[in-house]
């Protein structure tokens, strides 16, 4: 089954060129289906990539899903036109009202900030208190994984000697979790970011479980009781390019960065860096779709806001 998508998104023409099964809103309203309803917060400055990276990999799947943006309504984005915001994104006081089966909240290059100087954070909590009683299970990326377990359990972010950039080995210290099902024992995954969240501040909450973690990236995943949110300190959903994006662009604005880890063959930048972490990304997404989400969610979607679950 495909993914919904706005008909002009430029995510369209991208996913429909790597044979991914786009559906746009106009051939969407012929079927009579109940798609997912997933809600994307997109906190990252360049949106247009984000948006395709995501809608790549929850697309790969067999559900039917409809997807829906959304963006700080306090905060001008630098980075993409204005235009494009307002063709496609909504703020959070459309959407508040309704209820929806997942939350994607992303990264975000704030990370050096203490949550409170974020000039969107009030309306970011707004959101993530939303989410507990709108939503059925939210995913949380990277910066957006720290800023929810902060904002749900206290823990702090903590500042890293150097900068975590590259591509590292993981380990899945649950295989029999179901969002993991499907993995083998090590898996890779793309990490830039310059804080951390410390494995016995997590382990300190009863109701938080580590699902894998890297000897170098440290804790990767972990998830709150029947999957109702999941944090993921790391970027599975990055395109090959990304880290070497990233990389120039520090170069060319005199920031001291070091070469991404494990992500050039030999250390070099000239050379093309192999993507060694899609199969896994799929698969990571396409369960918490299938196992978090759709099984478990209410057929009647405003079943959501009363608790219900298929599964009790």
């Amino acid at each position: 089954m495909p993914i919904k998508i706005p008909n002009q998104l430029p995510a369209t023409n991208v996913l429909t060129q790597e044979n991914i099964f786009v559906m746009t809103e106009t051939r969407a309203i012929t079927q009579d289906i109940r798609p997912l309803q997933i809600l994307l917060l997109n906190l990252m400055p360049t949106k247009v990539d984000t948006e395709t990276q995501l809608a790549r990999v929850l697309g790969n799947t067999p559900l039917q899903i409809e997807l829906e943006l959304i963006a700080p309504s306090g905060h001008v984005s630098k980075n993409t036109s204005q235009a494009h915001m307002l063709a496609f994104y909504k703020s959070f006081a459309e959407v508040r009202r309704r209820t929806f089966d997942g939350l994607v909240i992303t990264g975000a290059p704030v990370e050096l900030l203490d949550f409170e100087e974020v000039d969107y954070w009030p309306e970011l909590c707004e959101i993530m208190e939303w989410s507990k009683t709108h939503v059925h299970s939210t995913l949380h990326i990277c910066w957006g994984a720290q800023a929810g377990l902060y904002y749900h359990y206290g823990i702090p972010k903590r500042k890293l000697p150097h900068k975590l950039f590259g591509v590292f080995e993981h380990t899945v210290e649950d295989p029999n979790f179901i969002l993991f099902r499907g993995f083998d024992d090590t898996f890779l995954v793309p990490h830039s970011r310059n804080t951390t969240v410390d494995r016995a501040d997590i382990e300190a909450v009863p109701e938080l479980k580590i699902l894998a973690s890297s000897e170098e990236a440290g804790v990767y995943a972990v998830k709150t009781p029947q999957c109702r949110q999941v944090f993921l300190m790391g970027h599975a959903e990055y395109d090959r390019d990304t880290l070497r994006r990233e990389y120039m662009r520090d170069l060319a604005a005199g920031v001291d960065i070091q070469l991404p880890r494990h992500y050039f063959p030999g250390d070099n930048p000239a050379k093309k860096p192999p993507v060694s972490w899609r199969s896994c990304a799929h698969l990571l997404y396409s369960n918490w779709l299938n196992y978090c989400v759709y099984q478990t969610s209410p057929y009647d979607i405003r079943d959501i806001e009363k608790g219900v679950r298929t599964d009790e």
